[in-house]
């Protein structure tokens, strides 16, 4: 807090008089000084200086004492500075102004010496306290802020840990070998990356959701899940009930994370030519975080060994993604995933 001479106090009069008696005074502090005879010579000093307190007298040429505080208020810099008024009309009206217009405090001229230093000691006390004040405010807002930071750090990776541990148990469950939900992760998120229109909140949000794309299998039979050979009509049928199985587990849930995994584990079968299943949703209908996941989904597994099929290559995966734009997947991301294959192919090499 400063004190003494680390205090820069203005004093403006038109009567230099005026101006010498009150630094005799407040001398006594050991403040330092500086000074304007009138209301332009004041807004010049204050417009380069910052001042701890102002001394300011009324009646005027060029600029009066209230315009001036008026102005101070409104400039950055010396706005939080207190300002006393020093005036010889003592009336309601003038000082009832001098408040309207941000003064603090008010002192009839001539002056009373222990008035004079009283008062400025003080209203100096309560302005640094302000200042200690606010800045004790910021310091705690901050480390309040950045507090909120590491607990939410320290949540979105235990939800990442928990998402992670509960899709390796449903990758033992199901045909699903190895790093494939982990790929489609990553797959997603580069997609979403690319995506012009979606946030980083958003990107972040189909990262870690779209790993519980398939957790309506956990409701499947495992004879169906695990069957080497082509499904039965009837299999099929009962193996395409995960989508509205894992949207169901998920739906009730008021979480963002959670209900976006709901919309993908629904969405991410179906269809940008509507064929898809289990709504036969089309184009921009689906949502885009299923449009995502789709395509995600196929394009690891094509280009990975399942029970029921050997890996594709990647020319004949690329075609395949191709070939289907604008029936099964969205050409939009499409386009993306063809665009920027070398960082696609990067990912699947996990």
């Amino acid at each position: 807090m400063k004190t003494g001479s680390d205090i820069h106090i203005l004093i403006v009069d038109d009567v230099s008089d005026n101006i010498q008696v009150a630094m005799n005074i407040l001398k006594e502090e050991s403040y330092t000084f500086s000074f304007a005879s009138d209301g332009q010579e004041a807004l010049d000093l204050i417009f380069t200086e910052s001042f701890d307190f102002i001394l300011l007298d009324i009646m005027m040429p060029k600029i009066n004492g209230y315009d001036v505080c008026s102005t101070v208020k409104k400039m950055d810099h010396v706005k939080e500075t207190p300002v006393i008024f020093l005036t010889a009309k003592a009336d309601a009206d003038a000082i009832t102004k001098g408040f309207e217009v941000g003064g603090v405090d008010y002192i009839v001229k001539p002056f009373h010496a222990n008035e004079l230093l009283a008062r400025v000691k003080t209203h100096i006390e309560l302005s640094e306290s302000k200042k200690q004040l606010k800045k004790h405010a910021i310091e705690v807002e901050k480390k309040a802020t950045l507090q909120a930071v590491r607990l939410a750090l320290e949540i979105e990776e235990n939800q990442c840990e928990m998402i992670y541990i509960l899709m390796e148990v449903m990758e033992s469950t199901s045909d699903e070998t190895g790093q494939h939900i982990r790929r489609v992760a990553e797959i997603s998120k580069l997609l979403a990356q690319k995506t012009p229109y979606l946030s980083e909140e958003e990107v972040n949000i189909i990262f870690l959701a779209s790993p519980m794309h398939d957790i309506g299998k956990i409701a499947i039979p495992k004879e169906i899940l695990h069957k080497p050979g082509k499904l039965t009509d009837e299999e099929m049928t009962i193996m395409k009930t995960h989508a509205e199985k894992g949207a169901a587990l998920l739906k009730n849930s008021k979480r963002r994370l959670t209900a976006s995994a709901s919309i993908i584990a629904h969405q991410h079968h179906e269809k940008w030519d509507g064929s898809g299943y289990p709504n036969g949703l089309k184009g921009d209908d689906i949502h885009i975080f299923g449009r995502i996941v789709a395509l995600a989904d196929v394009f690891d597994a094509l280009t990975h060994k399942r029970q029921y099929k050997d890996a594709w290559t990647i020319d004949d995966a690329v075609d395949y993604i191709k070939e289907n734009s604008g029936s099964h997947f969205d050409p939009s991301l499409v386009k993306i995933l063809v665009d920027n294959l070398p960082e696609f192919l990067d990912i699947l090499k996990i």
